[in-house]
């Protein structure tokens, strides 16, 4: 893996962390590239259940570094790198279509793509200080790095053009009251995988299936959504391994509906 990120699997959590903390894990383009081959490696990996993302040093990521991508020959190359998202935008858009779940620990700062990159994120946790910003606008740009496509339905619309319009930073307590992150901590980091770790103990199918149906697209109609939930659920009753679990997790729960007194 490239040293600008660093990949550990354990107990079934894989963390992934930006390893650029002198730029404050601001992004160049061979750290986009090694984001995209580290989802690609754990989206092929049996063993991984759970996601965690996180920064070192004193932020998340600091968005774009735009004194090395203004020299890169691959800035404006719209081709797809994986699925219908070009590279810039697989380094977002790829968390959400990993088969398990991801939570970004978001301390410091996310701002531009790094806070694209944390919408990404199926989960999000941040300290209370954390600032998170789409701040494309003030350098004459949109934010490109998947955010229109995370942020509908993320927060209300009015919420969202008031993000992208003033391009302001938002602390961590009020990205929690908006609904850009989900929870907050004072350490993100070990909150995320205290969090994973209970995820991982789940049932690998279950939880992978869990995510393709939150997946669906928001025009999904009823009918599409109640058939794939039965799809899903008829595979994961077929499966041997499922149909174990599934009598051992009964055999626990039966002395506590002994004890339920109606």
């Amino acid at each position: 893996m490239d040293s600008r990120v660093g990949v550990t699997v354990e107990g079934g959590v894989a963390e992934v962390r930006l390893c650029r903390p002198d730029k404050m894990n601001a992004l160049d383009v061979p750290m986009f590239h090694a984001i995209a081959t580290a989802m690609e490696a754990l989206a092929g990996r049996g063993d991984v259940r759970c996601v965690v993302l996180s920064g070192e040093g004193r932020a998340f990521c600091a968005g774009i570094d735009l004194t090395a991508l203004a020299t890169s020959p691959e800035l404006g190359n719209l081709m797809p790198r994986s699925g219908e998202a070009n590279l810039f935008q697989t380094i977002a858009w790829g968390w959400r279509q990993l088969p398990v779940p991801v939570i970004a620990a978001v301390h410091g700062v996310a701002f531009g793509a790094g806070c694209q990159m944390m919408l990404g994120a199926d989960l999000r946790i941040a300290s209370p200080t954390a600032q998170v910003s789409l701040m494309e606008m003030r350098w004459g740009m949109v934010p490109d790095v998947a955010g229109f496509a995370l942020l509908r339905g993320l927060v209300r619309d009015d919420v969202a053009r008031d993000i992208v319009f003033t391009g302001r930073r938002i602390a961590g307590t009020e990205a929690a009251e908006l609904g850009l992150v989900t929870r907050l901590a004072e350490d993100p980091r070990a909150a995320a995988l205290d969090l994973a770790r209970g995820m991982a103990s789940s049932s690998p199918d279950a939880i992978r299936a869990a995510k393709r149906m939150l997946n669906l697209p928001a025009t999904a109609s009823n009918a599409e959504i109640l058939l794939a939930e039965s799809v899903e659920q008829t595979a994961l009753l077929a499966s041997a391994n499922h149909r174990e679990a599934l009598a051992a997790h009964a055999e626990k729960r039966a002395p506590v509906f002994s004890d339920i007194k109606l």
